[in-house]
């Protein structure tokens, strides 16, 4: 039997509504916005507003995403959510969104790897439609990081936001769809990017919660020499399995963490710069929502046309990274 290709049908978006400048975070912690937009390129984020949470935000870009995929929700054969930042404890966040999207004749769970949920989603998931055994499968990536963020760490506060980012995965005609994906993770180096407290080994306790130890820690000068050697490593994996190269490439679109991370590995791959997305400026890093979120803006842009060649890579606390290859 021949394998299905498989691509994005729809996508979908929803950010948090708080618009937070960096003039606003300069009134919370030590940091100007010179300063912030310097080292990150970010002017503003979007954070939860009141009656916002990982579920509605999530919810909503899936809502989107299956109109414009032209998918009903009842056609849904999995539901899959891509957080670290779940709705509850239990149960799983796709739970809650098969709930409001009336998604009732599928599977529903979530998948835990922060910054690269997206491209290791698409990777593991895909090959269900491409053998057969699913028709559509929707992916939604949401993070609301303003809930895990020490808000007086001007290293990590400066940098992140909420939102959620969705796609419908489908079957399409050759020769589009996913051409080629890779995932892999560092295990030595789980350190440089981690939250310490509130697990089996450090659980919620008052020392924990004094000790800040339920926020986001991140050892940035070394995390970013990482990042950029594993995002170029992964991209000329997929290109070389593919049997491309980056001059086959019109779009790339790296995890948004930091615009000088995507400056470096848009220099190691020697791609042109104005190949290179950048959506960082006004979102922030949305951990596993940048990629998603991103691609649906540069489509509804009129950027990202029918038959780009579009490079995504990624990487995250793990440290987890990944790289995907679409045909569009």
């Amino acid at each position: 039997m021949q394998e299905k290709r498989v691509g994005i049908l729809g996508l979908g978006k929803k950010l948090g509504s708080k618009v937070l400048t960096n003039k606003d975070l300069e009134k919370i912690v030590d940091t100007s916005d010179e300063w912030i937009q310097t080292r990150t390129g970010i002017k503003e984020r979007r954070i939860l507003d009141k009656g916002e949470s990982a579920a509605t935000l999530a919810s909503a870009a899936a809502k989107e995403a299956l109109e414009n995929a032209g998918v009903k929700a009842e056609e849904i054969d999995l539901v899959v959510v891509t957080t670290i930042t779940p709705e509850q404890p239990l149960p799983a966040t796709a739970a809650f969104v098969q709930r409001e999207i009336h998604a009732d004749k599928a599977g529903a769970f979530d998948l835990v790897v922060a910054c690269p949920g997206f491209v290791y989603a698409l990777t593991v998931l895909s090959p269900l439609i491409s053998i057969g055994k699913y028709k559509y499968i929707l992916v939604v990536s949401c993070d609301t990081l303003s809930t895990i963020t020490d808000w007086e760490d001007r290293g990590t506060c400066v940098l992140f936001a909420d939102g959620a980012g969705a796609a419908v995965l489908g079957e399409v005609p050759a020769p589009r769809g996913i051409l080629q994906s890779a995932i892999h993770n560092d295990p030595y180096n789980i350190e440089l990017l981690e939250i310490p407290g509130g697990g089996s080994r450090r659980p919620y306790s008052h020392e924990v919660i004094d000790n800040k130890e339920h926020f986001v820690k991140m050892r940035g000068n070394e995390l970013f020499k990482v990042a950029v050697k594993s995002m170029t490593d992964v991209s000329l994996e997929v290109l070389e399995k593919a049997g491309w190269t980056i001059d086959d490439v019109d779009l790339l679109v790296p995890h948004q963490a930091n615009i000088r991370i995507t400056d470096a590995v848009a220099t190691r791959l020697k791609v042109d710069k104005e190949k290179a997305v950048i959506s960082i400026t006004y979102m922030g890093n949305n951990s596993s929502a940048t990629i998603p979120a991103t691609l649906y803006d540069i489509q509804k842009e009129g950027r990202l046309k029918e038959n780009d060649i579009v490079l995504c890579t990624t990487f995250g606390s793990g440290v987890a990274y990944g790289a995907l290859l679409i045909q569009w």
